[in-house]
Formats: C-alpha cells, sequence, structure tokens
C-alpha cells in the first residue's frame, strides 16, 4: 500500500504563535478556479471575506506567491493562508516551564488557557504562548489538556520525533495523576477503581455514561477531607475518554468544585470571570523518555484555590 506524500513545508511564518491554515485542494471536483473552491470551502468565513484575501495576495502556493483568484484549480495543490483572528480575552496567568532539553517543554497549564488552538481559542493556548516565549516555533503538544484543568501537559520540540512522544500516550505507558477538589461523603467507600463506558457526542457539551464494555476506567482515592467541607481527592485515570474524571466523579455522588457542566450545565459566565476555576489539576506525569531513555517524573507546584482558601473560594 502507498503513503500519501506529505505535504510541502509551509512557505509562510507562523504568526503569534499559531501556524498558517493549510489547505489542500480536493482530487475530484468541477471547479475551474482555486478561486471557486475556496469561497465555497470556506464559506462560512463571512460574505467576500475569501475574495478580499486573495485579492490581497494572502493566499499563496507552495512556492510563496500569491494564488489569483483565477488561477486554474489544480487537484492535489496545496494553499496557505493566515486567518483573520478575532480579539481574545485574555487568560492572566503564566504557563510555567517545569523542565525543558533538547527534545521536549513540560509546562504547568493555568486555568481557562486552552492547550491547543482550538475554536475560539487560538492565541490565547499554551502552545501559541510557549512559542512566543521560548521562541520555539517548531513546538507541538504531544497530548492534550481539557482548556479548565490545569497542571502538567508534554510538548515536543522536533516534529521528527513527535510521534515517538504521542505513541507513549496512545499505548499508556504514562502514568498520569491528577488532584480534585470535590464535597466529602462519608458513606462513599474509598479507594475504587470506576469502570464505565463514556461516549462524547460531537457538537455537545456533556459526556455521559452508557450501557455496554467499558471504555473509561479511573481509580479513585480520597486523599483528605476538613470534616464536613470539602475533600481533596487522588485521580489516577488508566484510559482518556473526555471528562473522564468529571464524569466518573458525578457519577460517585461528588462533582468536581466548580465544574460549569457536572452534574447539570451552568449558565455560561462573563468574559473575563475567571473567579472559580475547575478544581481539577494534572499533578504528576511520569513515563521513560523514548528518545533518550531517561525516566521523568513531573509534579505540578500549582494548588487548588479551594483546598488552600475554601471560605474565600466559595463565597465567589
Amino acid at each position: 500500500m502507498s503513503r500519501r506524500t506529505p505535504p510541502p513545508p509551509s512557505p509562510l511564518p507562523q504568526r503569534d504563535g499559531v501556524d498558517p491554515v493549510r489547505v489542500r485542494l480536493p482530487g475530484a471536483g468541477t471547479w475551474a478556479t482555486v478561486g471557486e473552491h475556496l469561497v465555497e470551502r470556506l464559506s462560512g468565513a463571512g460574505p467576500g471575506v475569501v475574495a478580499r484575501m486573495l485579492d490581497a495576495g494572502l493566499v499563496v502556493g507552495a512556492d510563496g506567491r500569491p494564488v489569483p483568484a483565477d488561477a486554474a484549480y489544480v487537484p492535489g495543490m496545496y494553499v496557505w493562508f493566515h486567518r483573520d483572528l478575532p480579539a481574545e480575552e485574555p487568560v492572566p496567568f503564566p504557563v510555567e516551564v517545569v523542565y525543558r532539553d533538547a527534545h521536549i517543554v513540560v509546562a504547568d497549564k493555568p486555568h481557562f488557557l486552552a492547550t491547543t488552538p482550538r475554536g475560539s481559542h487560538v492565541t490565547e493556548t499554551a502552545l501559541a504562548r510557549l512559542r512566543r516565549e521560548l521562541g520555539l516555533p517548531t513546538l507541538s503538544a504531544a497530548h492534550r489538556l481539557d482548556r479548565l484543568t490545569a497542571g502538567l501537559v508534554l510538548f515536543t520540540v522536533r516534529p521528527e520525533e513527535r510521534g515517538a512522544y504521542q505513541t507513549l500516550f496512545r499505548d499508556r505507558r504514562v502514568r498520569k495523576e491528577y488532584e480534585a477538589v470535590a464535597p466529602y461523603d462519608p458513606a462513599l467507600a474509598l479507594p475504587r477503581t470506576v469502570r464505565s463506558r463514556i461516549v462524547k457526542e460531537r457538537g455537545v457539551l456533556t459526556a455521559y455514561e452508557v450501557e455496554g464494555e467499558p471504555n473509561a476506567v479511573s481509580h479513585i482515592e480520597l486523599a483528605e477531607h476538613r470534616g464536613a467541607g470539602p475533600a481533596r481527592y487522588r485521580l489516577t485515570p488508566q484510559t482518556g475518554q473526555t471528562h473522564q474524571l468529571r464524569v466518573h466523579m458525578t457519577a460517585l455522588g461528588v462533582p468536581i468544585l466548580g465544574d460549569p457542566l457536572y452534574p447539570e450545565p451552568l449558565p455560561p459566565v462573563a468574559p473575563g470571570d475567571f473567579r472559580r476555576p475547575l478544581q481539577l489539576l494534572a499533578r504528576v506525569l511520569e513515563f521513560t523518555d523514548p528518545v533518550t531513555g531517561v525516566a521523568h517524573r513531573f509534579v505540578s507546584e500549582r494548588r487548588l484555590a479551594a483546598w488552600t482558601s475554601y471560605s474565600d473560594w466559595a463565597g465567589q
């Protein structure tokens, strides 16, 4: 079986730590020109936006030259351009670099900051920030944390090595330990391992459990509690389903504090309201480096607000 030829390198530099958009023209179609295809394909950009980009020479080919709107359609051709990004609400917390060598960067991500560009979060992401701050345009994420979850994230420096680190997560050769603050239930028997089947539908905010073969496994322990107040839990996921820990804690009757989706979705907060972060932290990341063979164990120094100052946090 023949392998698909990799795309040529981008002729455009990054902008604010964000890669340009790459579009490959389909192998079959009825479009006469590049412009016709892009106007149809990128219709969501708004009326006239693509035409103005083409007229301004902002869409380029592999040689870096502007592609005219009336350029003949060539199946398999690549074009690049930068999106016109709207202003984003700055997340006023730093991304701390825990470790850096020639192959990887391990960062401690704050709450509310997305790991990688996605949807309306593009420049205000951990990846874009680190590319800018460290001067590493080739930096890529080996895995992803939810935007609302804080903690340790592994990034790779060299594109040719990224697959080796991603394989660690795919093959479950990374030990991840989380910390959460949630209500204390003296009747809840812990530690325990929760197994269930979780479904997350595209376009739906929340995930949910269904009958069937388990695809989500989490080990949950009580770390400590303060009387009738909140408790601190140690969570060790053995799988990586979307919202897995949040769903499992809710199913046990102790939903994580600050969760805007579980047990029930709450009304959206105003932009710039960072007062009640989800009390979930990716505390430990442990693995053997597939390139250097070094055994790594990283621990976040962040502290969850609902545990360190519960009275202040609860009153917000």
